[in-house]
């Protein structure tokens, strides 16, 4: 386990590395995820080990440092991030990023565009959310005020979202998770998906073959993103069928 200083108050990131060649791969999760627990399976795969490879949690989530001062916007996770990997002499990194990690990953490319070199999303999140208080997901949690949260509201949030994210939910700080599902929702100005489209580095978008085309799929060919469905999986493509994540990720990567 690897580790680095990201605010001025010392909060740190830490991440688990798989030696190899550069550039690095970057693995970057969701929202109440921790990459080692997502990413592992996929990093060692055949068509992907042999890279340099950090399964980095973001600040709050997993075995990184959970602060209750932090805002937790996409653009402090992206900053946080930056430094982490520039603390572990990370450059023109390959990302590979999750749900709201693809949103990290996408503001951390604008903001610090020597660090990406090509970009991976997966399911990410390119638009803002309404809040909506029967989801499980970023729209359920950000429903809620902070206070409402911290109060009782995770408990519920626990119940809908189901033992299996709970499992890594649990380990994420409850502010980092509310004010991370309030700014994922608000998203950023411009917007995620626009900012990935103003991106010249090679950029590929995966999304589960079942939820249909992506919504505004022929503005993001027409500017250069790849727009790739794996069949059999739903949101978290990497652990319902690693095989095919492999595949279309390698393939991103190689092209």
């Amino acid at each position: 386990m690897r580790n680095a200083a990201v605010t001025p108050e010392g909060d740190r990131i830490r991440w688990v590395e798989l030696p190899g060649r550069e550039p690095s791969r970057v693995y970057v999760h969701g929202l109440g995820a921790t990459s080692p627990a997502y990413f592992t399976e996929v990093a060692v795969h055949p068509l992907l080990a042999g890279r340099r490879s950090l399964l980095i949690d973001l600040l709050g989530h997993g075995i990184s440092d959970r602060p209750t001062d932090f805002d937790y916007t996409l653009e402090s996770h992206a900053d946080a991030l930056a430094a982490a990997l520039t603390s572990a002499g990370v450059a023109g990194a390959e990302l590979i990023a999750h749900s709201m990690g693809g949103s990290v990953a996408v503001v951390l490319a604008t903001r610090h565009p020597r660090l990406v070199s090509r970009l991976v999303l997966v399911d990410a999140n390119l638009d803002p959310v309404p809040p909506s208080p029967a989801s499980a997901g970023s729209g359920g949690i950000a429903a809620y005020s902070e206070q409402e949260f911290l109060a009782g509201g995770w408990e519920d949030v626990r119940d809908r979202a189901g033992s299996h994210w709970w499992s890594t939910m649990r380990l994420a700080g409850r502010e980092a998770v509310h004010r991370s599902a309030v700014h994922l929702t608000r998203g950023t100005v411009p917007t995620v998906r626009e900012l990935l489209l103003d991106l010249s580095i090679p950029r590929t978008y995966l999304l589960p073959e079942a939820d249909g085309p992506l919504p505004g799929t022929g503005a993001l060919t027409g500017g250069g993103v790849a727009v790739v469905p794996v069949p059999d999986c739903g949101h978290n493509i990497m652990l319902d069928n690693p095989e095919g994540f492999a595949r279309a990720t390698a393939a991103a990567l190689t092209d």
